[in-house]
């Protein structure tokens, strides 16, 4: 079944959603039926695609969580959500319009954003991250991040060093950095 999902990872990040399954069984090096007898529907194949893409944010932010020393443990799970954004390729938009209904989107986006929550609040605790971010802030930036046309893995750690830089208490905000 791993090899399923692997195949079906990599054909629906960068061919789209509408590759048949006989195309992900032939990459998988399995038969259409070994597929179908995983998956019944294509759905619920690009459905398990999806929660297992949800299961790596949610590990990246719970590593940071685990992480003894807040200010890294933010600093390495931002890395990783970034690295994570880069490597969709609009998986994730193109699952939620075509089968909004497969999965529990609610559940999970309230489990990310808690999850999220006490990343940052551990980190501002610390007196590293800057009172004033919050989670509007970490989705802006990784909204930003898919905009980036530079995928390269020294491009996203990159970005990631600039956005977490961004953030740090002992730096002057955003706004009067630039109005000066």
């Amino acid at each position: 079944m791993a090899r399923i999902l692997d195949a079906a990872r990599a054909v629906f990040v960068t061919e789209g959603l509408d590759v048949p399954v006989r195309e992900i069984a032939r990459r998988a090096g399995v038969g259409p039926a070994t597929v179908y007898r995983h998956f019944p529907a294509k759905e619920t194949l690009v459905a398990a695609v999806f929660t297992e893409r949800v299961s790596a944010w949610q590990s990246a932010v719970d590593g940071g969580l685990a992480d003894p020393d807040p200010w890294r443990g933010f600093r390495e799970a931002v890395g990783k959500l970034c690295a994570l954004q880069a490597s969709d390729h609009g998986f994730t938009t193109a699952f939620k319009s075509a089968f909004p209904r497969a999965v529990d989107l609610t559940a999970m986006r309230t489990a990310s954003l808690t999850s999220a929550a006490r990343l940052l609040d551990r980190a501002k605790e610390s007196g590293h991250l800057r009172p004033d971010v919050g989670l509007a802030d970490l989705n802006l930036v990784l909204r930003a991040d898919i905009g980036l046309h530079a995928r390269t893995p020294a491009a996203r750690r990159r970005f990631a060093a600039l956005l977490v830089r961004g953030f740090e208490a002992r730096r002057s905000p955003v706004g009067e950095a630039l109005d000066h």
